[in-house]
């Protein structure tokens, strides 16, 4: 073996090697409950029609090693208790998966450990597009309205093509009167085609009761069109009646 190809084996051998670390610790109760950071994630979009709950304890804060609740201990999301699932790459998590049509609205989730509790309430207000997006699109001012949303809310907007070197959209918009609006200038970064356009409520905040560490809630929800852009709009006009023989 060259040394070349020696360093090159080396580097990926380094590399599986870090990759296969644990990101938890077994030894949970060595560990003090006061210094354990609260993680959770809800995440979903129309298309899958479903919502994941994915919840994790970390040690010593939002980096940290995931942690595994003790048997004396427990999470549970609207009265279900949750049951630990683990891997070597992402660690211990507590996951709950729900039917989008079913998770509008209020939810608890109540984490016991060592004779205290912690309860979090959150409400899910379902996001939708009011109007129906055209097949073909002319380029332009284009106006989406939105439903399930307060003006003000931030609106994550992707607008991508199928060009490689297109620059698309990508940017954090205010909703105004339950809208979104993309310039006429704002598509000269967009080719005429195929054209996504995806849509993402981002909501991240602190929890209202934790350790002394703290705990944050960060919710995700996306909604995604296809359309063809053009410059013009071929109309074709109407078919003219057969004339009678």
């Amino acid at each position: 073996m060259s040394k070349k190809s020696y360093l090159v084996f080396a580097c990926c051998v380094m590399i599986l090697s870090v990759a296969c670390v644990s990101n938890y610790r077994e030894n949970h109760e060595e560990i003090n409950p006061g210094t354990i950071y609260f993680d959770y994630n809800v995440v979903g979009d129309e298309e899958n029609n479903i919502i994941t709950v994915k919840l994790q304890y970390r040690i010593g804060g939002p980096n940290g090693w995931t942690w595994l609740i003790p048997n004396h201990g427990k999470v549970e999301f609207d009265g279900q208790l949750i049951e630990a699932d683990s891997s070597k790459r992402n660690g211990i998590w507590y996951e709950v998966i729900k039917p989008l049509d079913e998770f509008e609205g209020q939810h608890m989730i109540v984490f016991t450990n060592s004779g205290k509790t912690y309860k979090e309430v959150f409400d899910f207000d379902v996001m939708s597009l009011k109007t129906k997006v055209p097949a073909v699109i002319k380029r332009g001012d284009l106006v989406f309205e939105l439903e399930g949303l307060n003006s003000g809310d931030h609106i994550r907007v992707l607008l991508t093509d199928t060009a490689f070197y297109s620059r698309g959209i990508d940017r954090v918009d205010t909703v105004k009167d339950g809208r979104i609006s993309i310039s006429r200038h704002d598509l000269d970064n967009v080719i005429d085609g195929p054209v996504t356009i995806e849509f993402y409520q981002e909501i991240q905040k602190e929890l209202k009761e934790t350790t002394i560490r703290g705990g944050r809630l960060s919710i995700s929800y996306g909604l995604r069109r296809v359309f063809e852009l053009r410059d013009t709009v071929i109309v074709s006009p109407p078919r003219k009646p057969d004339r009678k023989v």
